[in-house]
Parts: structure tokens; C-alpha cells; sequence
């Protein structure tokens, strides 16, 4: 890549899998910020096609124009594997966020935070996103790489889609963990590492960034992390972002985390309302129209959709007031009534959206600039190109 990109869902983020396990001479020790998610892994762990990101965010001083890269294009990298098939099966996309480099955190963690475990909670962890702050400190890629290697849930399956994206903007070799050794290891666990410096090409280089990438099966990027990510605005996008607030009310909460859980969607939606103009409310309601964005653990729609509850069986006390005066028939009839009402909307979306990117295209052939690229469509181009190899394939 011969120019600088910008970070569009650089953010990259997006992928990864596999138990994996830490250096013997050190346990990875797992910091739980304030408010940080839950760190349960799915329990899916029968499905065929799972995606797993892990994305590394360097957050000191100078990496402001990263983390607001980050907060608005994440529900497009994401949307990347809406119409991936393999085996004619869609893959679901478990993200897991570290933040590194910042002084806020432990230095006896390399000043390292996992902020999100691999989860397919996307609220939870666009909420997370917007709560980085950036502030100076020590930049550990070989550390933050080993974490990531030892604290989360990777699937054992060489099959599997397994990514780490790592962006920072100084030497990829600082620290006391061998970084280059660090991406040996993720190659043998069938991870791939792809590295995003913030930077030219040249500093990249002579930070060493392209061959982490090398010596993980990886690609190496370059961004301007302070571009400005563009965004063509289309006749769909108002309908659509006012479809996105009518699936909410399809939503039926069950559990003791529900009204947090319900919380956390609205701020997602706020929080990607409040970045319009980056696309980022388009793009989240794309991804809540699709199978990527579930929420079993709270929504009872989802939960029977996926069986992971039995409608007519259902504990009172773990629901709304409005649910706990029917019959089991007629909450069965009620959850199902919700489920017509979403697929109904989420297939408008999805039409909608088809409408959306034939505009988008033909803008976008207009405004062409030679050579050029920005971090999404980069990072859409590398994460095809490396499902491919795995047996996926994408509507063109």
C-alpha cells in the first residue's frame, strides 16, 4: 500500500479464535476496567462459521484521530460477513477490544487493558469504545500481541477465521516481549496478525511494522489516522436510520441484565446517531438487520430464535411486568408475533440497503481518486482476501 489510509473500521478489528496459551514464564493477567463487559464467551461453540477479531488500539497521547476512527466505522467492519457464505452457512462475527500504550492503566500490565473479552455483544462494546480516553504512556506491541494471545477464548479449529488487527504509531518492537516472537506465535495458532501503522510508509517500515505483519501471515497497512473518513450520504439513509429505532421495539427483555442491556442499545444508537455523518448510523442499522447482531442473553426473541430458551417455560420473576400476567401460550404468541415484526423490518433494511450501495458505488466511481484507498475499503479487501483462503465466499 503506497498511500496512507484512513482508519475506517480500521478498525480493524474484527476477527479471531482459539484457546490459546501464555508464555509459561508469565500468566496474562485479565484488568476489568469500570464498566467493562462481562467476560463470558458465547456459547456457540457448536456453529461451523465463526469469525473471531481481536483488535489492539494503541490510546496514548497522539491516537485521538484512531479512537474516533474506531467508534464510527466498527458496525462496517463488522457488515463485512453480511453476505459471506461458506458451506452455505452465514458466519457469525465474535470483536474483542485491548487498549495499549495509555498511562491510566497498570504499568505492571505493560500498560495494557482488555477492555472487551471475544463477544457478540456489539453494544456493549460500541459503549466501550466510546469510553477511551487517550493518555501518554509506554507503546508494547509484542505485549499487548501476547495478551491477546493468552487471555482470550481463540477456537481450537484451524478452520476458523482468526484476526488480530494491531494499530499504533511507534517502533512495533518496543518493550520487554519479543514482538516479532509474539507474531510467530499467533501464525502457529492459526491467527493471523495484520498490522495498521499511523504513519508513512517509510516509518512504518523503519518501525518495523511490516514485518510483524510478514511474520504472521498478515498485511501491512498504513493510515492517516487524522483523515477525515468519507462518507456518501445516500436518498435511503433516513429510512433506514428511522427502521433501525423500529426493531428496538421488537425487542423483549428477559433476565436480570435486561434493562442494563436495554440501555446499552440505545446508547449505541445514540452514540452512532450523534456520528451520522460518518456513516455510522447507516452502518449500525445494516448490522441490527442482520444475524450478526444478537442478543440471546437479554432478548427473548433471540433466545427462542436460537433456542437457548423454551417460550413456554419461562421464569416469571426474570420477566417484565406486561409478560408475567399471560398465559405461557400467550407470551409463545407474543414473542413470536415480535419475531414476524423484526424479520418484516430487518428485510426492509436489507432491501434498502442493496438500493444503498448501488448509489454509494456509482458516487464513489465518480470521486475516485487515482491510487488511493481508504481504511475501510482496505480493510474490507484484506479480511475478503484472507476469508477466501478459509472457504468463504461474498456477494460481489
Amino acid at each position: 500500500m503506497k498511500f496512507p489510509l484512513t482508519l475506517s473500521l480500521a478498525l480493524a478489528a474484527i476477527i479471531a479464535v482459539h484457546q490459546v496459551h501464555a508464555s509459561p514464564a508469565r500468566t496474562p493477567q485479565v484488568d476489568h476496567g469500570p464498566g467493562q463487559i462481562d467476560p463470558k464467551t458465547t456459547s456457540d461453540d457448536d456453529k461451523k462459521n465463526r469469525i473471531q477479531i481481536a483488535l489492539l488500539l494503541d490510546t496514548s497521547n497522539s491516537m485521538d484521530g484512531l479512537i474516533d476512527q474506531a467508534k464510527t466505522q466498527l458496525w462496517k467492519v463488522v457488515n463485512t460477513f453480511i453476505d459471506a457464505k461458506r458451506d452455505g452457512e452465514t458466519p457469525y462475527v465474535e470483536v474483542a477490544l485491548y487498549e495499549y500504550g495509555n498511562n491510566g492503566n497498570a504499568m505492571g500490565n505493560d500498560w495494557i487493558r482488555l477492555v472487551s473479552p471475544l463477544s457478540r455483544d456489539l453494544d456493549g462494546l460500541s459503549k466501550q469504545l466510546f469510553s477511551l480516553k487517550t493518555n501518554g504512556g509506554e507503546e508494547f506491541c509484542g505485549a499487548v500481541i501476547q495478551r491477546a494471545l493468552g487471555d482470550l477464548t481463540w477456537d481450537p479449529r484451524k478452520s476458523t477465521y482468526k484476526v488480530i488487527f494491531i494499530a499504533g504509531n511507534e517502533s512495533f518492537t518496543q518493550g520487554r516481549v519479543d514482538a516479532r516472537a509474539a507474531c510467530k506465535e499467533a501464525m502457529e495458532k492459526n491467527i493471523v496478525v495484520n498490522t495498521i501503522h499511523c504513519g508513512d510508509r517509510g516509518q512504518g517500515i523503519a518501525g518495523f511494522w511490516h514485518d510483524g505483519a510478514a511474520l504472521a501471515g498478515g498485511d501491512f497497512l498504513i493510515i492517516d489516522q487524522d483523515r477525515a473518513v468519507p462518507h456518501v450520504d445516500a436518498p435511503q439513509d433516513e429510512r433506514i436510520s428511522k427502521l433501525s429505532q423500529d426493531l428496538n421495539k421488537t425487542y423483549i427483555g428477559y433476565g436480570r441484565q435486561r434493562k442494563e442491556a436495554s440501555a446499552n442499545q440505545k446508547l449505541a444508537d445514540a452514540d452512532a446517531e450523534a456520528n451520522a455523518k460518518e456513516g455510522a448510523a447507516v452502518q449500525r442499522a445494516i448490522t441490527k438487520a442482520s444475524n450478526n447482531y444478537s442478543n440471546a442473553s437479554w432478548d427473548l426473541v433471540d433466545a427462542v430464535r436460537e433456542k437457548k430458551v423454551n417460550p413456554y417455560k419461562l421464569d416469571e420473576n426474570e420477566l417484565p411486568e406486561n409478560l408475567r400476567k399471560m398465559t405461557p401460550e400467550e407470551r409463545a404468541d407474543f414473542i413470536e408475533n415480535a419475531a414476524a415484526r423484526r424479520m418484516e423490518i430487518q428485510s426492509e433494511i436489507k432491501k434498502l440497503n442493496k438500493e444503498r450501495e448501488a448509489h454509494v458505488a456509482a458516487e464513489l466511481k465518480k470521486q475516485a481518486e487515482s491510487g488511493k484507498q481508504t481504511l475501510d475499503q482496505a480493510m474490507i479487501e484484506i479480511t475478503r482476501k484472507q476469508a477466501k483462503s478459509l472457504g468463504y465466499q461474498f456477494e460481489e
